[in-house]
């Protein structure tokens, strides 16, 4: 397996090694900080919590929600096949919502921290059949790992945006060491493709994103229902998955705008839900009457700000407003997802750093079902033209909803392309 290895990736190996016992330190720490599930800490140093059911077994992995969601019909997919599917992701979060999505006959573990002894542990006990990751989680020592015990690893998903090419191209003997060992590399674009060959990928194809045809999520009908009728006749607008500062903007577009749109409601869903107090007193502090869901349940006739601290829930809540804008990209993170959003009947808002999604905001953006805003006042201008316009934002959400539609299809294509492995594992499930 060493081989050809660079020096500085033995290093890495050997510093992990060494430093094992600073890793166990840093999950206590983060435990502490609340990002870690005290229960299944014990899984991020690849002690498994769960049994290895019998038979074929594919693992899929996630980093986190958008990614490990993006998955779910390749697992149904395997399940079909008579594999059983485990899945692992890194985020609390994630573990939650995938606790009430996973279908029968998968599981999921959170992933181990990649130091060697805690790789070695997780396969010993999963010992899985083939091996998919989503996206860009490239992590060396699970990549050696499964390539020494003959495991096919995949990458599914792929993006190398620019910014990660560039990175990586100060090391390129490290990413062609570890692009190399992948069985396929399968790109979301032609563009992330062709980086991913230039970086040392050896096979690569492009399948499209998943992220299209993943079902949008779902909500409780009874949960839908009570809201709409709570919010009836009311203007409503949805900031969703925001990051710090972003806040502070959607809460000086209401008060922009509240004054020509009574009753208007403002609805505040933060990208990591344990920051919802504080998003409350910085609303309340603002001088505006302010809900939490977590705490205070549903919204009153008199809430301005409905901060919804919960996970698992933009489902219900892109189902009650025509209008949402997507958070990550009035900051410098790199936007995020919006396909969910659109396949549930909203027009798009987005800010300019939208890099993480580049093509998906260039087609909706091209076809009328998403509107740029390059700032708080820019935000604050679409809301007062758009939220007064019913008919002009129905129309921006039917392009949006018929532009992801156009763009499916990477589910089929992934199948085909991992069929090879698939009927050589499992030849009993042809």
């Amino acid at each position: 397996m060493s081989a050809g290895l660079p020096l500085a990736l033995h290093a890495y190996r050997i510093g992990l090694t060494v430093l094992e016992p600073a890793a166990s330190g840093l999950l206590l720490w983060r435990k502490r900080r609340g990002k870690e599930d005290q229960e299944r800490l014990g899984e991020r140093r690849g002690i498994a919590s769960r049994e290895r059911p019998e038979g074929r077994l594919a693992w899929l992995h996630g980093a986190s929600i958008g990614e490990t969601l993006a998955l779910m019909p390749i697992v149904e997919r395997l399940i079909r096949r008579g594999f059983k599917v485990l899945v692992t992701s890194g985020t609390r979060t994630s573990a939650e919502l995938l606790g009430r999505r996973l279908p029968p006959g998968a599981v999921h573990q959170f992933v181990p921290l990649d130091v060697p002894r805690f790789m070695r542990r997780f396969l010993d006990h999963w010992r899985p059949d083939l091996a998919l990751v989503a996206e860009s989680e490239i992590w060396p020592n699970s990549i050696l790992e499964l390539e020494r015990r003959g495991i096919p690893l995949v990458l599914v998903n792929g993006r190398m945006s620019e910014r990660s090419f560039r990175r990586w191209s100060r090391a390129p003997r490290i990413s062609g060491a570890l692009l190399e060992r992948f069985a396929l590399c399968l790109a979301q674009t032609p563009a992330d493709a062709e980086r991913l060959s230039r970086r040392g990928a050896t096979r690569v194809g492009v399948a499209g994103n998943l992220k299209f045809d993943a079902s949008p999520p779902p909500a409780d009908a009874r949960a839908v229902a009570q809201l709409s009728g709570l919010l009836s006749g009311r203007p409503v607008w949805v900031a969703a998955s925001t990051h710090p500062g972003e806040e502070e903007m959607a809460v000086a577009a209401h008060q922009a705008v509240a004054g020509r749109l009574p009753g208007l409601l403002t609805v505040l869903v933060p990208r990591h839900p344990q920051r919802g107090a504080e998003i409350e007193e910085m609303a309340g502090a603002a001088g505006l009457e302010v809900l939490r869901r977590s705490a205070a349940g549903q919204p009153e006739r008199s809430s301005e700000i409905y901060v919804v601290d919960t996970v698992g829930e933009l489902g219900l809540f892109y189902r009650l407003t025509p209008l949402v804008f997507m958070g990550g990209s009035l900051v410098p993170h790199g936007g995020q997802n919006p396909i969910e959003a659109a396949k549930l009947g909203a027009a798009i808002l987005h800010g300019p750093h939208v890099h993480n999604f580049t093509d998906v905001y260039a087609a909706l953006d091209r076809v009328g079902g998403a509107r740029p805003v390059g700032d708080g006042e820019g935000l604050a201008r679409a809301l007062g033209e758009l939220l007064p316009a019913p008919a002009r934002t129905r129309e921006m959400a039917r392009a949006a909803a018929e532009a992801v539609e156009s763009l499916g299809g990477a589910v089929s294509r992934v199948m085909q392309a991992i069929e090879p492995f698939i009927a050589r594992m499992a030849p009993e499930a042809r």
